[in-house]
């Protein structure tokens, strides 16, 4: 099954430069898939790159240690973007925290705390007392709590969740470099190195056609 699999991306990866869309370049390496009814996007100076994430995914988890890697390779060439999405039993919360923090410019110590108090403490992330407390260590006042309460950022993760929705999202963490190569871990068998390393193709052959 796994061969099948591998075949199969092998021959996109072969054919894909057959069916380019106009505008985008014809040989980018790396695996993914084009996005259907979105658009190639590249102002020539920088690449974005969109991740859908969750907070209560061990790969994501993992993944943000690749996350630095990749930025590395390309400085101040790569603008990273967080989109947090939940699925299941999952709550919105912990996304509606980050988006909070992320607005008063502690968004990257609220994904570092929300991932440290579910993944190394075992602490439910979905908890207002838990959501509290790691806001309180962070430096937020009754302010933040009283707007997380409230929901104030609920309809920004719904439109994350629209967003994945449209990008036909199915498991996280998924990346979207240029507005629609997407490569996710399941094109890897889950190899957290491969997607790293697959990710810096992406976008090498991106900001340099042909090397």
């Amino acid at each position: 099954m796994r061969l099948k699999k591998l075949l199969l991306i092998l021959v996109i990866a072969a054919l894909a430069p057959l069916s380019v869309p106009a505008g985008e370049p014809p040989s980018i390496n790396g695996i993914f898939y084009r996005v259907p009814g979105q658009e190639y996007k590249f102002d020539v100076k920088s690449v974005e790159v969109i991740e859908f994430m969750s907070f209560y995914c061990g790969h994501c988890y993992n993944f943000e240690k690749s996350i630095p890697v990749i930025k590395g390779n390309f400085p101040k060439k790569v603008k990273w973007r967080m989109v947090p999405i939940y699925w299941g039993a999952g709550s919105p919360k912990p996304g509606e925290a980050y988006l909070l923090a992320e607005e008063a410019g502690k968004g990257e110590q609220m994904k570092a705390a929300l991932f440290h108090a579910s993944f190394v403490e075992k602490k439910d992330i979905g908890s207002m007392e838990v959501l509290d407390g790691i806001a309180a260590n962070l430096g937020f006042g009754f302010d933040f709590s009283r707007r997380l309460r409230a929901g104030e950022k609920a309809k920004d993760v719904q439109k994350a969740f629209e967003l994945a929705k449209a990008y036909g999202i199915n498991e996280t963490p998924t990346v979207v470099i240029a507005g629609n190569l997407m490569t996710d871990l399941s094109l890897f068998d889950h190899n957290m190195d491969a997607f790293r390393d697959n990710a810096v193709t992406v976008i090498r052959s991106i900001l340099k056609p042909g090397k």
